[in-house]
């Protein structure tokens, strides 16, 4: 049997997402709704057999915020924390869930970033936690602008 033959008769090659998703991607942000996505994320990676990618997006102070170092520096420092905690979540979820994951930290907004790892990746799914910003409904929230983006599944978890 030639190789046309063999992948026209449904062989080994397969449609990104039709045969569920073989990378995951998950927005972590320190919040609880973040690690509650992450931990769905975890066991929907177990389930499939998929890399789970955590993706931290790190916010970048506008220029209006940032009267002083002192500002940017402890801006700095606390984003360090949030690193290190969502680190620690992060094997955590590896030891229960025995999963394939990496850890991605990017800088900018969240919508932005996210879109740039899923791309990057080439993720077959992105899962997030719901907003827990109020400002989140006078610009949208990530999520919903994640679903309105089209391109992968987006599961939000509450």
């Amino acid at each position: 049997m030639t190789e046309h033959q063999h992948s026209s008769r449904g062989g080994h090659q397969f449609e990104r997402g039709t045969d569920g998703p073989k990378v995951i991607v998950v927005g972590v942000d320190g919040s609880d709704s973040s690690f509650r996505a992450a931990a769905y994320a975890a066991g929907l990676a177990r389930r499939q057999h998929a890399l789970l990618a955590l993706v931290y997006v790190q916010p970048v102070l506008t220029a209006g915020a940032a009267f002083g170092a002192p500002v940017a520096e402890a801006t700095d420092g606390i984003a360090e924390d949030l690193i290190a905690q969502i680190r620690e979540s992060t094997e955590q979820v590896k030891g229960i869930f025995d999963v394939r994951w990496e850890f991605h930290t990017l800088r900018g907004d969240p919508y932005t970033g996210l879109v740039k790892a899923a791309d990057d990746l080439k993720a077959d799914a992105v899962v997030v936690g719901t907003s827990e910003q109020a400002g989140h409904r006078i610009i949208g929230s990530v999520a919903v602008r994640l679903v309105k983006a089209g391109r992968w599944p987006v599961t939000v978890v509450p």
